[in-house]
């Protein structure tokens, strides 16, 4: 009689998992802290024009003003460019309030330092943005400008 006892053969232990929640764990904290919300989306069509020269901006004193026609999505507010305002369609008398606002929002040391961006669609008349600069200067908002791609050679 043999004193050690022969297992099954063939038999496959079972898969442990007990680090399974660590690792579903794991995975959330790193979506968790890698997600970036997105401050507004496009409403309306958007392709900048191309330049040769361009700067990188900081974005923690600068609001942007979006002008174009509206999207696909959004075509229950004509063909006629409009002009989008953080997550909402502004017309043009109200552009002056919204920028003040947004200037107010910002703290007392980046306040004189405050720009308004431009994002305008390349097919956009200059009509539109020419009435947004005079609401502007209505505002007192002088520092603009304007947002472009860089243009490929």
């Amino acid at each position: 009689m043999s004193k050690f006892k022969k297992g099954k053969q063939g038999d496959l232990p079972a898969i442990s998992t007990a680090s399974l929640p660590d690792i579903v764990f794991m995975l959330l904290f790193f979506f968790m802290v890698a997600t970036v919300m997105r401050d507004s989306s496009l409403m309306i069509e958007n392709r900048l024009p191309a330049a040769e020269q361009v700067e990188k901006l900081q974005k923690d004193r600068t609001a942007f003003i979006y002008a174009g026609k509206p999207s696909s999505q959004f075509k229950q507010l004509g063909t006629e460019p409009v002009i989008q305002f953080n997550d909402k369609i502004i017309k043009v008398e109200e552009v002056q309030a919204s920028v003040l606002a947004a200037q107010q929002e910002l703290t007392e040391e980046l306040q004189p330092k405050f720009v308004v961006g431009f994002k305008v669609d390349k097919d956009t008349h200059s009509g539109l943005v020419s009435d947004i600069k005079q609401e502007l200067r209505q505002a007192n908002t002088l520092k603009v400008m304007y947002i472009t791609s860089v243009k490929a050679e």
